[in-house]
């Protein structure tokens, strides 16, 4: 009784190719959503800490601003850091400063059409004993 050889040469690449069609963009989606996250998130730290900067006595709008610029820049890149502004306002019904910085993140930061990051940061004013 002969043997009957299959021909599976070259399966092991189609296999693949199709894996791959499936599995290449899911990662990258991944690393996109991360990437995003974590630009957000770095962005609110240092939105928060410019409100707290610009709400301490002998501070305000400006230098709140200023330093939030810093921390962006300092932690990010400087083309994140260009859209800040700082501002008095009430804080749940107390005076205080909102810092509020937006940026575009481009695809995996590279280049291209980004998602817009919009961020807050609330302090409330110090006030002299």
């Amino acid at each position: 009784m002969p043997l009957i050889q299959r021909r599976d040469n070259g399966s092991a690449v189609v296999d693949f190719c199709l894996v791959m069609v499936v599995l290449v963009p899911l990662v990258l989606g991944i690393m996109q959503v991360a990437l995003v996250l974590h630009v957000r998130n770095t962005m609110t730290s240092a939105a928060s800490e410019g409100a707290r900067h610009g709400a301490t006595l002998g501070g305000g709008s400006d230098a709140g601003a200023q330093r939030t610029r810093q921390l962006i820049a300092a932690s990010l890149a400087d083309d994140y850091a260009t859209q800040v502004e700082a501002y008095p306002s009430l804080v749940e019904g107390y005076p205080g400063m909102v810092v509020r910085a937006r940026a575009s993140v481009p695809a995996l930061g590279l280049f291209g059409p980004g998602v817009a990051v919009e961020v807050e940061g609330h302090a409330v004013q110090e006030v002299t004993p």
